[in-house]
């Protein structure tokens, strides 16, 4: 990331159905620059549909998505979804350069190896995907995100694969990271949602609206054992129980 700050997300009367079934309409959400945000609720509640809108990867039957300075997102945007799909056969530098070669652009393997080490495998880019552990094939997703060197980062359920502990270190890692971003997370895990973000949303209802009432105190990555970690941990897990009643 150079040091110019990254663009905001407006979402602008949003409107999505499928079949018969309105999932959300006049939909519109602001999230602002360089902030971290993450998006909960109840399963079918439209967060991967939302999220997918915003990255230009569906289109809504109504409304408009663009970056908070007024301009398109296309270009500026990096996905990281559930699953780290590396490609087997090729090694972790191909796999974190693999954007580069895709578009046909010559790989920056200076800024590859630089990211390598941010992420504590340094001296493992020679190796096949097989031959690492889950956390570190999601550290390597990680570094493939960054390498793109987009200003808006998407996340859809990133860390959902891992065990607890290893979970704990990702999430702590990609907070800084991802410091410079601004970054839409997907999760079911209010600990996760808390910890890591400046502002909550939650999808509910039918159709879907945005609930942005969680006020969280200090910044993140927030400890585990916060006492208002806790609270706001506790709160969330409350409304989403609630919902899906």
């Amino acid at each position: 990331m150079s040091g110019a700050r990254p663009p905001g997300i407006a979402c602008r009367n949003l409107g999505l159905s499928f079949g018969q079934r309105t999932i959300f309409q006049h939909l519109s959400v602001d999230i602002a620059p360089g902030s971290f945000v993450a998006l909960l609720g109840a399963s079918g509640s439209g967060k991967t549909s939302l999220l997918k809108i915003i990255a230009g990867l569906a289109a809504p039957d109504a409304g408009t998505v663009s970056g908070s300075d007024g301009l398109p997102l296309a270009g500026r945007i990096a996905w990281m979804g559930q699953r780290d799909l590396l490609y087997p056969w090729l090694t972790v530098m191909d796999n974190i350069m693999l954007g580069a070669r895709l578009r046909g652009e010559k790989g920056d393997r200076e800024w590859a190896t630089h990211l390598l080490e941010r992420v504590g495998l340094s001296g493992h880019g020679k190796m096949l995907p097989a031959a690492l552990s889950g956390g570190m094939r999601q550290r390597a997703a990680i570094a493939r995100t960054l390498y793109e060197r987009r200003p808006v980062v998407l996340m859809d359920e990133p860390f959902s694969a891992l065990d607890t502990l290893t979970r704990a270190k990702i999430q702590t890692l990609a907070a800084e990271l991802l410091v410079d971003n601004t970054v839409l997370l997907i999760t079911h895990d209010p600990m996760e949602a808390c910890r890591l973000s400046h502002r909550l949303l939650v999808l509910a209802g039918s159709p879907a609206h945005i609930d942005d009432s969680h006020t969280l105190v200090g910044q993140p990555p927030r400890a585990p054992d916060d006492p208002n970690l806790l609270t706001s941990q506790g709160e969330l897990m409350r409304q989403l129980v609630r919902a899906a009643e």
